[in-house]
């Protein structure tokens, strides 16, 4: 029997197209063989729907039209499974099985833990990471935190929030202490977006506030002027972690921005369409320094499933910093696998594997006790025995 796999993607982000994108990839790519796809599409109204419309990336072109007449879906247990079934109507609700869920989510609701709390939550298995990891990775402040507790070498850098912009001078003077140019990324989102070069003052007001519209949290890097960008995608979980060919993204800004990376070719083909070296040509030093980083950040982030991590070298210094992270990475890095003669319907493979092998292992785990305490419980005098 086939293993019913839903592949959910869509979500209210900014990301929600890039999503969409990845998921067709992804639905594509599934071994047909060995799985049913059961496409869910999460609408920027948060919304879940299904059908055989939803897996042709033609469709979305008009999104109004697609979503006309549509039922909308939710998940339901019936009693050892899940289902995907009709939120309304009396009679011969329509109900797919889900056997596991693989989020195709991009950037905020989906790659930030959200959506992975939910599944946990209701007890559906999924691929990919954990909500820590994926919440972590999600938000730049945190990760950056907890990159530079392990002593795992970053960027110059600080965050501010609107509180501090609006009551203090403080970030202010962070900035001139790091020197300009400097980088500003809103903390929790992804594909550049958000994300501007300011080289005075007076820029980096204007790009605070603009980040501000995106999120709460702003991070303020130090451009590293001389360098180069290198990515690496790792697989696996803690048990075991292996790194993909690296890359080399070239681009004619120092920030590689949406339309660089999605809209290169006036057409959106998603991150296969950004000019790339593969494999990046470097030394022997640098290649082994950039896979062995890979593998100690995916190890302390605890990342499950496939991410991609770009680094940076700083060529003046020769020295090699790690940049971000994405835990739900476009197109999955598929890309960076294939000349290591995995193939993506592999890689895909070997994502689910990874991820039913966690569920069967957490499912072990002792999560509640069979007691209920509410049975000593007197409305005047509390519970029997606390104190």
């Amino acid at each position: 029997m086939k293993i019913q796999v839903g592949v959910m993607f869509g979500g209210a982000s900014v990301e929600h197209e890039i999503s969409i994108l990845s998921a067709m990839q992804v639905m594509k790519a599934l071994d047909h063989h060995k799985y049913d796809i059961i496409p869910i599409y999460i609408a920027k109204d948060k919304e879940m729907y299904t059908g055989e419309a939803f897996k042709e990336i033609e469709q979305y072109k008009d999104i109004t039209t697609l979503l006309k007449n549509k039922k909308t879906y939710h998940f339901v247990k019936k009693q050892q499974y899940f289902y995907l079934e009709q939120k309304h109507g009396w009679m011969n609700k329509k109900a797919y099985r889900i056997d596991i869920v693989f989020p195709i989510l991009h950037g905020t609701n989906g790659e930030d833990g959200s959506i992975q709390g939910y599944l946990k939550t209701i007890g559906i298995p999924f691929c990919q990471s954990d909500v820590c990891a994926c919440a972590i990775g999600q938000d730049k402040v945190i990760m950056k935190k907890l990159l530079s507790y392990a002593k795992i070498p970053i960027a110059p850098w600080f965050y501010t929030t609107v509180e501090e912009v609006n009551k203090s001078s403080l970030w202010l003077e962070k900035a001139e202490h790091l020197g300009y140019p400097l980088i500003i990324k809103p903390a929790n989102l992804g594909s550049s977006i958000g994300i501007q070069l300011v080289e005075n003052q007076e820029q980096l007001y204007k790009a605070i506030i603009e980040a501000f519209a995106y999120d709460e949290k702003v991070v303020v890097e130090k451009v590293i002027e001389n360098m180069r960008e290198v990515n690496a995608s790792v697989l696996g979980d803690r048990e075991h972690y292996e790194v993909s060919c690296l890359e080399e993204v070239h681009k004619h800004d120092l920030i590689l921005s949406y339309e660089d990376k999605y809209q290169g070719s006036g057409k959106s083909k998603g991150m296969v369409s950004t000019s790339r070296e593969i494999p990046a040509v470097l030394s022997f030093e640098q290649e082994n320094t950039i896979k062995e980083l890979a593998k100690q950040v995916a190890y302390e982030m605890e990342i499950s499933g496939v991410v991609r991590i770009d680094f940076l070298i700083d060529v003046d210094h020769d020295t090699v910093l790690v940049n971000e992270m994405n835990t739900i990475p476009g197109s999955l890095a598929f890309y960076l696998w294939e000349p290591k003669d995995l193939t993506f319907t592999d890689l895909l493979d070997r994502i689910l594997t990874i991820a039913l092998k966690q569920y069967r292992r957490k499912e072990k785990m002792i999560v509640s006790y069979e007691t209920n305490i509410l049975k000593d419980y007197d409305q005047r005098q509390g519970l029997k025995g606390k104190g």
